[in-house]
C-alpha cells in the first residue's frame, strides 16, 4: 500500500528541493515533479517527492482524517 501525505512547504532550497513540515517533522523533499511551488503551499509527498500542489482546505481535511484514524487506532485493544 502506498501513502502520500500533505505537507506544508516552509522553505525553498537549491536543486529543486524544499523543506516541508510533515506533522510537526521537518523533512527535505524533491520538487523535481512539480512547478511553481512557494513557501506556504501544501504539496502531496510520497517517498521524498512532492507529487502535486493541493488546496490548503483539502490539505486540512486530509490531515484531520489522519488524526481521527490515529485516535481510533489508539482505542483498539491490542
Amino acid at each position: 500500500m502506498c501513502l502520500a501525505l500533505p505537507a506544508l512547504v516552509t522553505e525553498l532550497l537549491p536543486d529543486d528541493s524544499a523543506k516541508v513540515n510533515l506533522g510537526g517533522v521537518a523533512k527535505t523533499v524533491s520538487l523535481a515533479l512539480v512547478s511553481d511551488v512557494k513557501p506556504g503551499d501544501y504539496v502531496i509527498v510520497h517517498v521524498g517527492y512532492a507529487l502535486s500542489v493541493i488546496d490548503p482546505e483539502e490539505a486540512a481535511r486530509t490531515l484531520e482524517l489522519f488524526r481521527e484514524m490515529g485516535e481510533l487506532a489508539e482505542d483498539v485493544p491490542a
